[in-house]
């Protein structure tokens, strides 16, 4: 496990091959939240859309869900992500953590779900809330640890 540093505006994304979803959290409050989605183009987001965000979040750490197979091997997405958050990490300069995200997207869809049916589930970005999810979790690892 890397060790961490003293941030504690985090901005988590799920990165997909269309969409990227987004949300942010504070450490030492175990708090997170789904913020948006944004559109990828050729492995991409919006790259002035990701800076407002910092901006605007005043974030000092960057998290990127990993996505593994359920037996932990890599997939093509996996190295796309892998990828992104080493562009990340290159334009911003901040402190970036991969974090596995198996059965996020699963999770956000029975919460929604649950939440409030199907309308409920057609109505949500689930990319964000996949992000909201994949930050807990990395709080979670790190604050029992």
């Amino acid at each position: 496990m890397t060790e961490l540093t003293d941030a504690q505006r985090y901005l988590c994304f799920d990165f997909g091959e269309k969409r990227l979803g987004v949300a942010t959290g504070i450490r030492s409050q175990l708090s997170s939240q789904a913020l948006t989605v944004l559109n990828v183009t050729n492995d991409q987001p919006d790259w002035a859309q990701v800076e407002k965000l910092i901006k605007e979040w005043r974030v000092e750490a960057f998290v990127v869900g990993l996505p593994l197979n359920m037996d932990t091997s890599e997939q093509l997405l996996t190295q796309k992500a892998r990828k992104f958050a080493d562009r990340l990490h290159g334009r911003f300069g901040l402190p970036t953590y991969l974090h596995d995200e198996r059965l996020s997207s699963a999770e956000v869809k029975d919460y929604l779900f649950e939440m409030g049916g199907y309308k409920k589930l057609k109505q949500n970005p689930i990319d964000a809330f996949a992000a909201e999810l994949i930050l807990k979790g990395f709080f979670e690892q790190y604050h029992s640890s």
